[in-house]
């Protein structure tokens, strides 16, 4: 049985692993992909924020499968998050605005959510968490293949609300997790776990 974050011994929680250095690439990159959304280099944001997101996949499969989670990494992860999640909605709002304006109330409701659990978790507990919930997983799997198609100009309308209902479920999710923590908690998957475990 794989092991809570919270029950690695103090030896283990290293700063330079794998997963850590990738999600500090990440957060390094911020200003370079910012520089090239206000530039409005399409070609280059697109090509730079799929290797973040890529990135993300790869840093989080190594942590969870080499033993390599730890605290520090919950935190860097949620951060390189957030720069990944402002960057690809800036690029959104930059190059598809037309799209944004036909869509306002599902990408307005998400942003509301997001911007709620981000508001709520820093203002109960004065820091990110790095929950790392499944649906969160999934949400950001199809954000990401939506968001690089309608940067690429393809059109999918089906993925938009399936990635919208999806997202707000997990934004959904994580607000309820983070009312009922009693304490900080990292990598906590969901709510089944949160209430079978008594966090």
């Amino acid at each position: 049985m794989r092991k809570s974050i919270h029950e690695i011994p103090p030896y283990k929680e290293k700063f330079w692993t794998i997963p850590n250095v990738l999600s500090l690439y990440r957060l390094i990159m911020f200003p370079v992909i910012l520089y090239f959304l206000l530039k409005e280099e399409q070609k280059i944001f697109v090509t730079l924020l799929i290797i973040n997101l890529i990135t993300d996949i790869l840093d989080g499969f190594i942590a969870r499968n080499f033993n390599q989670r730890t605290l520090i990494g919950a935190k860097l992860d949620s951060w390189a998050d957030i720069g990944s999640y402002l960057l690809a909605f800036g690029g959104v709002f930059q190059f598809e605005w037309n799209y944004v304006l036909e869509h306002k109330i599902g990408f307005g409701i998400f942003i509301f959510l997001y911007l709620a659990s981000v508001s709520l978790v820093i203002i109960k507990f004065g820091n990110l968490l790095g929950l790392h919930l499944y649906s969160a997983k999934i949400t950001g799997y199809l954000q990401g293949i939506f968001l690089v198609f309608l940067l690429s100009s393809v059109y999918m309308e089906w993925l938009f609300y399936v990635m919208i209902i999806v997202g707000c479920i997990s934004k959904i999710e994580e607000i309820i997790i983070i009312l009922k923590l009693k304490a900080k908690r990292s990598d906590v998957k969901g709510l089944y776990w949160v209430l079978k475990n008594n966090l």
